[in-house]
């Protein structure tokens, strides 16, 4: 008889860490960006690279970052915006430049080196639709990043098609590319129905936008507003049968909160470790406040779980302290 396979780690963490204000202490509220880090790394073991995205950050800031963070921390980074053809030029995608390139690159040598890249994400725009244009818009982001683990975020419904979808993941099955499952507000063809697949054994990547229909296709002055939604734990409970078939396949699963509203994806990211089973530290006071506010109490989980381990010190560095929504499928399974 075949021996079972233990599950493969799932891993529970946010959209970037300097978003969430009321998650910190009143001494790292503002932009002290490293400690922050810090503070966040004690809770989570993972997290979203998302400033990449509007500026390519340098290798020395890159190294910073890891070597604030634990051994086994884990960063996903979102490539540069010219990168995924969301820069423009008299109303057409502008291609990267040859610096861009280099610069995103070079970006990723301090996390390549110290084990701690978790996938590259590309984020494509609306209106990159299925078809020729758009496939080889991801061969393109495959060949610049051959070794890499490499996810895929569509944002048109025209990949998810009934026609369509057997297609899209057959293409990133033969690039061993993740295609990213998406929760967000079901309204128009700028959005991704809730769907998990796995399309490369290296990683299923999941990622919470929230379900705030009003402000989904709105221009607003932080993406706090447009994300602007905290889940209650039934609606992050539909994803949980999908993610842990994926995961007892033997496939690693990251599971990212981008509700950066507040303190909403930090809260929802301890909802969804406890919904998968995950042990995460205890949240600190503000987290608890929330869910108590939220839920008319604060959870036994949340109370009875360890504190923190205390922060990774660096040399020469102090240490750091301690509306309506569209309804959504109720049930998701994984399509492999």
């Amino acid at each position: 008889m075949e021996a079972r396979r233990a599950p493969a780690p799932i891993l529970v963490g946010t959209c970037n860490w300097l978003d969430h204000e009321e998650f910190y202490p009143d001494e790292l509220r503002g932009r002290r960006q490293p400690e922050r880090l810090s503070f966040y790394a004690r809770y989570f073991p993972l997290v979203e690279i998302d400033t990449s995205f509007y500026g390519i950050p340098t290798p020395d800031r890159v190294a910073g970052w890891v070597a604030r963070t634990p051994d086994d921390f884990l960063f996903n980074i979102k490539a540069y915006r010219s990168l995924t053809g969301h820069e423009r030029e008299q109303g057409r995608p502008r291609a990267p430049t040859a610096e861009e390139e280099r610069s995103f690159l070079e970006a990723l040598a301090p996390l390549r080196a110290s084990g701690k890249l978790g996938a590259v994400h590309y984020q494509f725009p609306p209106w990159l639709v299925a078809g020729t244009a758009g496939r080889e818009a991801v061969l393109r982001a495959r060949e610049r990043h051959p070794g890499d683990v490499l996810a895929v975020e569509f944002r048109h419904r025209s990949w998810f098609e009934p026609g369509r979808l057997a297609e899209t993941e057959d293409l990133l099955r033969e690039l061993d590319c993740t295609l990213v499952g998406v929760d967000a507000p079901q309204l128009g063809s700028g959005t991704a129905p809730p769907h998990l697949a796995v399309t490369s054994p290296r990683l299923v990547l999941v990622r919470f936008h929230g379900r705030n229909y009003q402000t989904w296709y709105r221009k607003t002055a932080t993406t706090g507003e447009r994300f602007d939604y905290l889940y209650p734990p039934s609606e992050l409970a539909q994803w949980v049968p999908a993610i842990q078939a994926a995961a007892e396949r033997g496939v690693p699963v990251h599971v990212l909160m981008n509700n950066n509203r507040s303190n909403y994806a930090v809260v929802n990211g301890f909802d969804m470790a406890h919904l998968l089973g995950v042990d995460l530290p205890r949240p600190p006071g503000p987290i608890l406040q929330r869910m108590e506010d939220r839920d008319g109490e604060v959870p036994g989980w949340a109370r009875a779980a360890p504190e923190p381990p205390a922060p990774v010190a660096v040399e020469g560095s102090p240490r750091s302290p301690a509306g309506p929504v569209v309804a959504q499928s109720g049930q998701l399974s994984l399509d492999v």
